[in-house]
C-alpha cells in the first residue's frame, strides 16, 4: 500500500510469530509483513507490528502495536499496545475491555452534534470516493480532528471521542478493534452497520450514535 516498512515492523511481527507458534502451533497467522501461514486453522492471528509506521518515524507516538484472534470467522480476541503511550487496552468475548487496568467503556454523547469525530488522512477519502458522506460527518460533528490510524479507535473504545472512521482498510489494521468496541459498549465494521475486520472502509462509534452516524454516511452519495 505504499506505506513505509521498517526493520522495527518486520522484527517485531517475527517475534510475534515466534510467541503464538511456540503456545499455538496449529493456529493461523497472518501478518502484514508475512502473510499468511498454516491457512486451514479456524483459529487465525492477525498482526500488525507496527499499525502507523508513518508516525513511528516521524517520532509520533500515537503508533500501535495490534494483535487479534478470530475464531470461525469472529474476532473473539484483541490487544492493542501504544508503547510510545504506555496505552494497553484488551478484549475477549465476554471479559470485558481493561484499558491500563480499569474498564474502558465508550461514552454517552447523546447526539453526533455534541461528538468528536477523529479520522486518519483526510485526503484519502476523497482518493476512494468517499469525500461526500466523509464531508456531510463532519459537518455534522461538534467537532472533528486528525489523530490518526489506531489511536483513533482508542479513543472512542475509551469514551474519549465518539467517531472514527477509514476510508481504507486491511484486516490486521483493525483486528483488535471488533471485540474491544463490542466489550466497551460501542461498534465497529463496516459503514453499513456489519461488525467485522473484513472491510474496505472501517467505523468505529458508540451504539447511541450508530443509527445516526449511518444514516449520514449512507445517504445518497
Amino acid at each position: 500500500d505504499e506505506s513505509p516498512v521498517t526493520i522495527a515492523d518486520r522484527s517485531a511481527e517475527e517475534l510475534i510469530r515466534k510467541r503464538i507458534g511456540e503456545t499455538f502451533g496449529d493456529h493461523a497467522i497472518v501478518g502484514e509483513e508475512f502473510g499468511v501461514e498454516n491457512r486451514t486453522s479456524s483459529y487465525r492471528w492477525f498482526i500488525d507490528p507496527i499499525d502507523g509506521t508513518r508516525a513511528f518515524v516521524r517520532g509520533v507516538p500515537l503508533f500501535a502495536v495490534l494483535i487479534g484472534l478470530e475464531i470461525d470467522g469472529r474476532s473473539e480476541v484483541g490487544v492493542a499496545y501504544f508503547p510510545a503511550l504506555d496505552e494497553l487496552v484488551v478484549a475477549g468475548t465476554g471479559l470485558g475491555c481493561p484499558w491500563n487496568g480499569r474498564p474502558a467503556h465508550v461514552s454517552g454523547v447523546p447526539s453526533l452534534g455534541e461528538g468528536l469525530v477523529t479520522h486518519g488522512n483526510a485526503a484519502s477519502f476523497a482518493e476512494h470516493g468517499l469525500a461526500a458522506p466523509f464531508q456531510r460527518l463532519i459537518e455534522s460533528a461538534g467537532h472533528c480532528a486528525g489523530w490518526a490510524d489506531a489511536y483513533g479507535y482508542l479513543l472512542v473504545a475509551t469514551g474519549r471521542a465518539d467517531v472514527a472512521l477509514d476510508p481504507i482498510m486491511s484486516p490486521w489494521d483493525c483486528a483488535p478493534f471488533p471485540v474491544i468496541l463490542r466489550e466497551a459498549g460501542g461498534y465497529f465494521g463496516d459503514w453499513h452497520g456489519t461488525e467485522t475486520m473484513h472491510t474496505s472502509s472501517a467505523l468505529a462509534t458508540t451504539q447511541t450514535l450508530l443509527p445516526e452516524v449511518l444514516h449520514i454516511i449512507g445517504a445518497e452519495r
